[in-house]
Order: structure tokens, then sequence, then C-alpha cells
């Protein structure tokens, strides 16, 4: 099975992100940058897959000479080959999934895997986008997943329950948690893989169709105020209501 998993690179979720001084980009000073979690359920389908049906694991990473970090750990994870397509520009959705689709083209997957969404952006445009682009079938969300032969079950979660789809490869399937629970490299593989090749081609030139205009840290939320079922309370209620959030 030929399996194409693309991942991105993004702050730590654990890191302090502070905007920096252009006000149109994060401060990367400091910054500890990682596998995008969501991808990290991709890349462990992947190896699931190919340890089952046998086959390659490609992952491919849109970024500059940084994103090679990212592109290590899915090797000492067990990819058998990585590529870097290299852009120096902030690339958006529009850009990445371009890209992307020559390099799924050039390698012709059995089943492309991606994670439902990056954390940094969260515009969850790249999986389903990369699809309609290709002419493939795309099934989003998934956290659970079953190939027998041609045939694909991928279960996933909606408002109140699961839905359970089916369709044929080759296809698109985006990562939800759940799908499975990622393999931790051990140090001889992270060692190795700073030995492996990494390939690097060109990104093409795609005009990004959206720009960051601004980009600000949330505001700090109001002390809440709690209140209990007493009359005395729930005329408080009332008149907190109406005069001071002014929604009555």
């Amino acid at each position: 099975m030929n399996i194409l998993v693309c991942v991105s690179r993004v702050p730590d979720t654990a890191s302090r992100v502070l905007v920096g001084s252009d006000g149109k980009s994060i401060d990367s000073n400091g910054l500890k940058y990682v596998v995008n979690p969501y991808d990290e359920f991709a890349i462990e389908e992947g190896l699931r897959l190919r340890e089952k049906n046998g086959g390659s694991v490609t992952v491919v990473t849109i970024g500059a000479d940084s994103s090679k970090d990212i592109l290590r750990t899915a090797l000492a994870m067990g990819a058998d080959k990585v590529i870097l397509v290299k852009t120096d520009k902030l690339p958006d959705s529009y850009f990445v999934i371009h890209n992307l689709a020559e390099i799924a083209k050039e390698i012709s997957p059995d089943i492309i895997l991606l994670g439902k969404q990056s954390v940094d952006y969260d515009s969850l445009q790249v999986a389903p986008s990369l699809a309609e682009i290709l002419g493939l079938p795309s099934v989003s969300l998934v956290s659970k997943l079953t190939i027998e032969g041609n045939k694909v079950t991928a279960e996933r979660d909606i408002e109140g329950g699961k839905e359970v789809l089916e369709t044929a490869l080759p296809c698109v399937i985006s990562a939800q948690k759940g799908l499975n629970e990622p393999r931790y490299p051990k140090l001889p593989d992270i060692m190795k893989a700073k030995q492996k090749p990494i390939e690097e081609k060109n990104a093409i030139d795609i005009n990004n169709r959206t720009s960051i205009v601004e980009m600000s840290i949330p505001s700090k939320k109001r002390a809440g105020k709690i209140l209990t079922d007493s009359d005395g309370d729930i005329a408080e209620l009332v008149r907190l209501l109406h005069e001071e959030a002014k929604v009555i």
C-alpha cells in the first residue's frame, strides 16, 4: 500500500505564544515547534496500515528548512521517506493544498492521511480541498478506520452520536483524536533519523488567496459571578442582565 501522510509544523501547545512586533505574526523567539498533534494520528495510522498491508509511508510537509525537524520526528516514528516542499513565504491553505496535490500526483498514493486541522490556523480546509482538487472521495474527522481490500469504512464523530461512511481507495482521510495512540520514537530511532535523507523539492509558485491583517492576544475574561436559585439572586440576575449586560 502506497501511503502519503501530510503534516504541518506548529507551535507547541504548551508554549506561551506572543504576537510579533509586526502585529501580524507570532513571535518565534524561544518558541518550540512540533508536529501538529492531529497529524501525529495520521502518521500513526499510516504506519499501522503499512504494518498490516505492506507498502511504504511517505510523509510530506510544506515550509522552510526549519521544518526538517518534524520530518526527522516522522522518520523516527517509522516513516520510509520524507519530503520537504521548500518555501520561505508564510503559506495559506490554498498554497499548501496545491503543493500537496502536486506531490500526490507524483507518487499516486492509495490513501492520503492528514490531521483534521492544524492547531495554529484551525481552518479544517486542507483535507477536503485536497480531495476536491485530486478528484478523490474524502472523509473527515475520522476516529475509526477499517480497510478491507479496496473497501474503506470510516467512523466519525458527529453531534450526539457516530456516523459510519463507506468509500473506496484511493481516498483522503483526515484523522481525529481517538483514531489511535501515536507511538513515541525510541532513542535509537531518533538517532538513526538524524542520518536519514530528506528529499527536497521547490514549491510551485501559487499566490496566497488570504493574508493576515491583524493578530492579537485574547483579552482576559472578566470575573464571573455565581448566583443561587434564591429569590434575591434571581432578582439580582435579572438586574445584571438588564443594566450591565444590556441583553434584556
